[in-house]
């Protein structure tokens, strides 16, 4: 099992979206605080992202960022441009921009590819929690390949969409995701010499191991000593190491990943409740409702209907 695909299918919920902008200056808008993820790639001209918090970031032809924890933040051509508010549809994507060109461009176009996923962020995963507000990643000769060709497959797929286009560019974007967070960790390893938190989780072969076992089959009965053993280690150094880089217990850890399988589950269809309990590791409905009740304060069907009516 894929640690870090698995953490992002636990989070994700609804369709993602993406669209081309072709924009003339001055442009400039301001998102708001959101749920959801977004990503901005530049594809022609320039662009500064403007965090809440923090200096802007100039981006130029290639560059790509990443708005991991849904904080407010502006995207303009230029420092000095007033921006617009962006009010999000319903379903969270964004309205429909006007790409007609001024008569008279007082700046040069810009191309922008830009896109968002919803997530459940009552329940977020640490390994995404940890990402900074802000990840950029500058265009550098032989850098990130894969997230470059990604990149341009999307780009065709919106400025020329042909049959099959809908479900083609749902799949990119899936793509576009992983391969933004696996470059991050990437530059975040070369750039330190050494990886930390969830990436020295990853990178360590025992952990990695044991994560793997509980994400792979979180309804087998694990124990430490289980763990330990796939990871090669003793129980107590595998308890320490576990401990250690992924910040809590090896049990604590599969409980919650359970009460996360077992929500994901509850929001996708309509498994039955005891199939729910036997694939996350309960003997009874009741065990399993108890449990779920204790990590998310409502029952599994109550927290079912609640999903539905916000889907």
């Amino acid at each position: 099992m894929d640690v870090l695909s698995d953490a992002v299918a636990a989070m994700r919920t609804g369709r993602p979206h993406s669209r081309r902008q072709d924009l003339y200056a001055p442009w400039g808008w301001r998102f708001p605080a959101s749920d959801g993820t977004g990503f901005h790639v530049v594809l022609q001209g320039s662009a500064w992202l403007i965090p809440a918090a923090g200096e802007p970031v100039a981006m130029g032809p290639g560059d790509v960022v990443f708005l991991a924890q849904g904080r407010e933040y502006g995207l303009a051509g230029g420092l000095d441009v007033p921006l617009e508010d962006v009010r999000p549809l319903p379903d969270g994507t964004w309205p429909e921009a006007t790409p007609t060109a001024p008569p008279a461009p007082s700046g040069p176009p810009a191309v922008l590819l830009c896109g968002a996923y919803m997530l459940d962020r009552s329940r977020a995963h640490p390994l995404l929690a940890e990402l900074p507000d802000v990840v950029h990643l500058p265009a550098r000769v032989g850098a990130h390949r894969s997230l470059r060709t990604a990149v341009e497959l999307l780009g065709a797929e919106l400025e020329e969409p042909q049959p099959g286009s809908d479900t083609v560019v749902a799949s990119l974007l899936d793509t576009l995701l992983l391969y933004i967070l696996r470059a991050w960790w990437l530059s975040e390893r070369h750039r330190s010499g050494r990886p930390t938190g969830w990436a020295a989780a990853l990178a360590d072969p025992g952990v990695a191991a044991a994560l793997r076992c509980i994400h792979g089959d979180p309804g087998h009965p694990w124990t430490v000593e289980d763990l330990g053993a796939r990871a090669g280690l003793s129980r107590a150094a595998f308890a320490r190491r576990f401990a250690a880089l992924v910040g809590e217990p090896p049990l604590a850890y599969l409980t919650w990943w359970r009460m996360t399988t077992a929500a994901r589950l509850l929001r996708a269809d309509d498994t039955p409740l005891r199939t729910i309990a036997q694939l996350t590791g309960y003997t009874s409905e009741f065990a399993f409702a108890k449990a779920f009740k204790r990590a998310y304060g409502v029952a599994p069907g109550q927290y079912r209907r609640q999903a539905a009516r916000t889907a």
